[in-house]
């Protein structure tokens, strides 16, 4: 039986990004990190839009904000270091009805006190000059929001994990844990190991991984104040055929509805030359329900047995529906990106598929917004990490290693070498 200082649950981008930085801030820590499917970065860090966001939606002082602003910058450090691809290709949110104003302006005053370079009001006239085809009553520009292909920077992390010593296990599933007087013997898919400490990065599984935990229930702390539970959501993307993806030159994102947790249907040029439209935001009947017909039944019992499902139902079911329509009709789902760019029709659109976004619920159907990191006796839980998770990787990789320092018994392992700059 392989035994560990530490193992990394989840292959994704956070758990990435944690790993590393883990073996980096504590050489000789033997680390392993397990990932359940046969690839790194499978669901929710290869199934995104690849927007490098700036932190202007988050509220001040929220560890989004914080985790997404640092993370942004350390990211495209990161990137520069290593020869990661990315375009700094300037964003406008657009409001295109008077109701919207006020929220707009409540976005501004977040980009303020939130820090993010470069954010300014502009009105129809520049919006033009800046975006020829959108039309809207007042936008906010934000000129150093980007584009990347996050599954190259999950690669990156995965080398430099790997070439410090760390051991990474593919198709190897988390099926049950038990403890042990100095840490847990984690049972896989694969074999069992035992480990002195564990981070369960395990996105749109990580409240099984948590409930698996010994002593979790009973000891968890930091950052929550009632249960939760991963409740996904698909959003479903067309893309924009070749002919017209001149109709955006940026990121183009309407005004968001601040009860809701998602930012509405935008246009969004990615690295690799396409412009993708979307997504909505619809229930999904199984949490890698990428497809409308995908259902698990145990994730689908898990959904409408949840106390907190139904209290979240009951505050949203009226954002919900034009959501739930826009997934089976195409024109609905056109008409909205008319709001920001008139001149698109339906048949300039092409399916080109989803993602599943692991949105944690509480108990009384609060959608959780910020992101959450508990801890239980031995374990560090990132209970929720939706977007921007990814632009915030190493923001919150760091939040998670300042907790391990704290909370985990690390001592007799060395500190990182001045000079080791990953």
């Amino acid at each position: 039986m392989e035994t560990f200082d530490l193992t990394v649950i989840g292959g994704g981008i956070v758990g990435l990004a944690t790993a590393m930085r883990m073996v980096r801030d504590h050489p000789g820590l033997r680390c392993a990190l397990l990932e359940k499917e046969a690839e790194l970065g499978t669901h929710q860090t290869g199934h995104n839009s690849g927007v490098l966001h700036s932190g202007i939606y988050y509220r001040p002082g929220s560890v989004k904000a914080q985790t997404c602003v640092a993370g942004k910058k350390a990211l495209l450090e990161f990137c520069d270091e290593h020869g990661i691809h990315y375009d700094l290709c300037g964003k406008v949110i657009v409001a295109t009805r008077p109701e919207e104003l006020p929220r707009l302006e409540e976005l501004h005053r977040r980009a303020q006190a939130n820090g993010v370079e470069g954010v300014r009001a502009i009105g129809p006239e520049e919006l033009r000059e800046i975006e020829p085809h959108c039309t809207g009553l007042q936008a906010l520009h934000a000129p150093f929001t980007g584009i990347i292909d996050f599954g190259d920077v999950a690669r990156a992390y995965a080398r430099l994990f790997e070439a410090s010593g760390g051991a990474i296990r593919t198709s190897c599933e988390v099926t049950g844990m038990a403890r042990l007087p100095r840490g847990f013997v984690v049972e896989t898919s694969r074999d069992t190991l035992e480990t002195r400490k564990v981070i369960n990065c395990a996105g749109l599984f990580v409240d099984r991984v948590a409930a698996m935990t010994p002593g979790f229930a009973a000891s968890v702390r930091g950052g929550i104040d009632e249960p939760v539970r991963i409740v996904p959501f698909r959003g479903e993307y067309h893309r924009l055929k070749p002919e017209k993806q001149g109709f955006v030159k940026g990121l183009v994102y309407p005004v968001p509805d601040p009860q809701f947790p998602f930012l509405g249907v935008h246009f969004t040029p990615t690295v690799h030359g396409r412009v993708e439209v979307g997504p909505n935001a619809v229930l999904a009947f199984a949490r890698q329900g990428y497809r409308q017909s995908d259902v698990n039944l145990r994730d689908l019992y898990e959904i409408f047995s949840y106390r907190g499902f139904w209290g979240m139902a009951r505050k949203h079911w009226k954002t919900s529906l034009p959501e739930l329509r826009r997934s089976f009709d195409k024109r609905a789902f056109t008409r909205e990106l008319q709001r920001l760019v008139p001149a698109i029709q339906s048949e300039d659109l092409v399916y080109s598929g989803a993602g599943v976004r692991a949105q944690a619920v509480s108990a009384s159907g609060r959608l959780v917004d910020d992101f959450v990191i508990a801890e239980s006796e031995g374990a560090i839980h990132v209970l929720n990490a939706p977007s921007p998770g990814a632009t915030s990787s190493l923001g919150i990789a760091d939040a998670i290693c300042r907790t391990a320092t704290r909370h985990f018994d690390l001592q007799g392992l060395s500190k990182v070498p001045p000079n080791l700059s990953f």
